[in-house]
C-alpha cells in the first residue's frame, strides 16, 4: 500500500494544476469561515477597522496577485523549456514536479482567488465587526506570506530548469530508486529459480512501457488458486503483445485453466517510463544528458564528466551495504521476481558515453579513472563489468584518431581497471 500511494502522489505532483486547485479551494473556505467569528461575543473585544481600508488591501492584491501569477507561469514554462533542450525532454516529469515552483503558483493563484471572493463578500455587508477584524488578519498574513513565498521562489525560478539542476533532479530520483530496490531486490517477491519451469505466459492488452507491478494483487491472484507466479517484465520492460509479462503454474507445475485479467492488471502499462520504480531509466537519462553534450552542436565534454561523477556516486551506491535501510524478507512467496542485473545498468550508464566521447580523451580518460574506481571498491560483480566496459572503451578510442602518447594513456589506465587498482 505504502508503495502504491507513493507512486500515485508523484504522478499527482506531476500535474500542474492540482496544487492551485487545492490553493483556490482552501481560499474560498477560509473566506466563508470568517463569518463563524462574527457568532461569538468579540465584536466588543476587538478594535473597530474601516472597511474602506480593507477593502483597498484586498484591491492591491487580487491586482497584482493576477500579475505575478501570469509571471510566474511563464517563467516556469520557460525553465521546463529549457530543461528539456539543454538536457532531455525525458527529465521534463522531474522539473515540472518541483515543488517550491508549484507551491509558489499556488499560493499566488490562491491568493489572487481569495482576496476576489473577500472583496466581494465584505462588499456586501457579510461581515460584522469581529469578522472585519478576523478579515483584515488573515489578508495581512497572506500578504507576508505571499511576499516570503516571492523571494524565495525568485532565486528557485533562477536555477529551475538549468543543466547543472536538472542533473541533480536526475540523480536524486535515481539513487532513491536505486536504494528501494537494493532494501528489496525482488520487490518484496522470492527470488527467481532458473531451474523452475516456466509455465503459462501472461502477455499485456496494451503496448507501452511498464511503470509498476503490484505484487500484493500478483499474490492474491496466486493464493486464491493456489498458482505461483513468475515475473518476466521488471518496470521499464516495454510490453507488446508478444512479450510475456509473467509465467504461470500451479503448484504441481502444471498449467491450469485460469483467468488471465487480475495477473495482467497488476502490471500498470504506460506510454512512458517512470523514475519511481525503475533505477535504470535514471542511469539511461544521466546518460542520453552527457550524449547530448557530447555532440557536435554542443561540444561539452564537461557535463559529460559531471556526469560520469554521478554514476560512479550511484554505482557507489548500489554496492554499499551501508546504504540498505528496512531490509525485509520474502513478504510474497507465490510471486517470483528477478533481480536486477548489474550489467545491464553498467550498459545502460556507460555503453553509449564511450561511443559518444571515444575522440575525446578527457572524457574517455575520465571513464577509465571511473571505472578503475569501480573496480576497486571490493564487489566482484562490479568488478567483472567495470573491466568489461573499460576494454569497450579502449577498443572504441582506438578506432578513432587519437595522438599515440594519448592513446599509451588510455591503454595504461585500462591496465589500471583490470587489476583491479584505484585511480592515480
Amino acid at each position: 500500500m505504502g508503495d502504491r500511494l507513493r507512486f500515485l502522489l508523484h504522478r499527482i505532483g506531476e500535474r500542474l494544476w492540482v496544487r492551485p486547485l487545492v490553493m483556490s479551494l482552501l481560499s474560498v473556505s477560509i473566506v466563508f469561515l470568517v463569518k463563524t467569528v462574527d457568532e461569538y461575543d468579540l465584536g466588543r473585544r476587538v478594535p473597530e477597522l474601516s472597511q474602506v481600508s480593507i477593502e483597498t488591501l484586498l484591491a492591491i492584491i487580487s491586482a497584482s496577485m493576477l500579475v505575478i501569477a501570469t509571471f510566474a507561469v511563464a517563467s516556469m514554462v520557460a525553465a521546463y523549456a529549457s530543461a528539456s533542450n539543454t538536457a532531455t525532454p525525458r527529465c521534463f516529469s522531474l522539473v515540472i514536479s518541483d515543488d517550491v515552483s508549484q507551491n509558489a503558483l499556488s499560493t499566488f493563484i490562491g491568493a489572487f482567488i481569495f482576496s476576489v471572493v473577500a472583496l466581494i463578500a465584505l462588499q456586501n455587508g457579510y461581515y460584522d465587526r469581529a469578522g472585519r477584524f478576523t478579515l483584515f488578519a488573515i489578508t495581512v498574513l497572506i500578504l507576508a506570506m505571499v511576499i516570503v513565498t516571492f523571494v524565495s521562489w525568485v532565486d528557485r525560478i533562477a536555477r529551475l530548469g538549468r543543466l547543472g539542476n536538472t542533473i541533480e533532479k536526475v540523480e536524486a530520483v535515481t539513487a532513491a530508486a536505486l536504494r528501494r530496490r537494493q532494501a528489496h531486490p525482488t520487490l518484496r517477491g522470492a527470488s527467481v529459480v532458473e531451474s523452475d519451469p516456466e509455465g503459462r505466459a501472461i502477455y499485456s492488452e496494451w503496448i507501452g512501457y511498464v511503470q509498476r507491478i503490484d505484487i500484493a494483487a500478483l499474490q492474491a491472484c496466486a493464493e486464491t488458486v493456489q498458482l505461483r507466479i513468475r515475473v518476466a517484465a521488471l518496470p521499464g520492460t516495454f510490453a507488446a503483445p508478444g512479450r510475456p509479462l509473467a509465467y504461470v503454474t500451479t503448484d504441481t507445475g502444471e498449467v491450469a485453466d485460469i483467468d488471465e485479467g487480475p495477473i495482467a492488471r497488476a502490471f500498470l502499462i504506460g506510454i512512458h517510463r517512470e523514475f519511481d520504480e525503475d533505477p535504470r531509466f535514471g542511469l539511461i537519462v544521466l546518460a542520453e544528458i552527457a550524449g547530448r553534450a557530447l555532440s557536435p552542436a554542443v561540444n561539452d565534454p564537461g557535463t559529460a564528466i559531471g556526469i560520469i561523477g554521478s554514476l560512479v556516486r550511484l554505482f557507489a551506491l548500489w554496492v554499499d551495504p551501508a546504504e540498505v535501510d528496512g531490509l525485509h524478507g520474502v513478504e510474497y512467496d507465490r510471486v517470483a521476481v528477478p533481480e536486477l542485473s548489474l550489467r545491464a545498468m553498467m550498459d545502460d550508464a556507460f555503453t553509449a558515453m564511450a561511443r559518444d566521447g571515444a575522440g575525446t580523451i578527457e572524457v574517455v580518460g575520465r571513464l577509465q579513472k571511473a571505472l578503475a574506481t569501480l573496480a576497486s571498491m571490493g564487489d566482484a560483480s562490479l568488478r567483472e563489468a567495470a573491466i568489461h566496459h573499460s576494454r569497450q572503451v579502449l577498443a572504441r578510442a582506438e578506432a578513432v584518431p587519437i595522438p599515440p602518447q594519448e592513446l599509451a594513456l588510455l591503454r595504461e589506465l585500462a591496465a589500471l581497471v583490470e587489476q583491479g587498482g584505484v585511480t592515480p
